[in-house]
């Protein structure tokens, strides 16, 4: 079967409606609880053939090596369908990095996506996430569909209606933030329930902008907050520039505010713009994370 010569593929950031830690497991994990939610703001990949793998990106801080998860991502599926081609990578980065906007796991399940399909691999989704698991907890997500109810340590991934779109507003303070650091923070005999994630269910049934800003859930934040003011004081922008609710997003430093709509968001990104912040108005996407934008060759 002939495949496309290349591929390019916009890949979403996300954000966690909710994440609730609930308590360590014995295999050094936390127990979760997110409501995760793709939004509109896309890295680019761009797959071609070539005779080995390689990777270039378009911030040259990042690395393109086996330090980076595009690379990671397409030697696990290289070895585990068998294939013996290679790729040439290029990403293009508009998703901070260590953001709490899941853009390393979005470009790992960027890379899945695109060389499945350019090596004629042609595994189904369900497969390809079970893959994508080995790189990370938030990478499966990224094969799906735009909402979703994570457990476990983040890798029992249930379905959730995409209805009624949401305006946000991101902020973030241009520093990143290690996951790793963030939940070695996590207090030791810490233990709590699930109790916001329920809500959040509830809240996105409403499709009600204003009972979702009210259901709006991170217990990580108590636990960076005072080791990282700007979190409190994005926050606090948001919420004097007419936000609804605003929390941090995953494991930080990016904070984002709920609107009334996506005009509204607009103009509250208007507001909160200043020195040492890049600040983003966008909407949260129902259909896939992961999209073609075209072919080449």
């Amino acid at each position: 079967l002939r495949t496309a010569r290349g591929l390019v593929v916009q890949t979403s950031a996300k954000v966690n409606l909710t994440l609730e830690v609930l308590r360590k497991r014995e295999d050094g994990y936390h127990e979760l609880a997110t409501i995760l939610q793709s939004v509109d703001l896309w890295d680019r990949l761009t797959v071609e053939p070539a005779d080995s793998l390689s990777l270039v990106t378009s911030d040259p801080a990042l690395p393109t090596d086996e330090g980076n998860l595009v690379i990671r991502a397409a030697r696990l599926l290289r070895d585990a369908a068998g294939v013996n081609r290679g790729a040439q990578l290029r990403l293009d980065k508009r998703i901070p990095v260590a953001a709490g906007l899941g853009g390393g796991s979005s470009d790992a399940a960027a890379a899945l996506w695109a060389l499945n399909r350019m090596w004629g691999i042609r595994w189904p989704v369900k497969r390809l996430q079970e893959l994508a698991e080995r790189l990370g907890m938030d990478v499966p997500f990224f094969e799906g569909k735009g909402r979703a109810l994570a457990t476990g340590r983040g890798e029992r991934l249930a379905a959730l209606p995409a209805t009624g779109g949401l305006g946000l507003v991101l902020v973030n303070p241009n520093f990143p933030l290690s996951t790793k650091e963030v939940y070695q923070r996590v207090p030791s005999g810490w233990s709590q329930e699930a109790t916001g994630t329920g809500r959040m269910i509830a809240a996105l049934r409403s499709r009600s902008p204003r009972q979702v800003a009210a259901a709006l859930t991170n217990n990580l934040q108590a636990v960076v907050g005072p080791a990282v003011p700007a979190i409190t004081k994005m926050k606090a922008a948001l919420l004097a520039a007419g936000a609804l609710g605003a929390v941090m997003s995953g494991s930080g430093p990016t904070v984002f505010g709920v609107a009334r709509s996506y005009d509204h968001a607009r103009a509250i990104r208007r507001r909160v713009t200043r020195a040492g912040w890049s600040v983003w108005a966008v909407r949260t996407q129902g259909g896939a994370c992961i999209r073609q934008a075209r072919s080449r060759g």
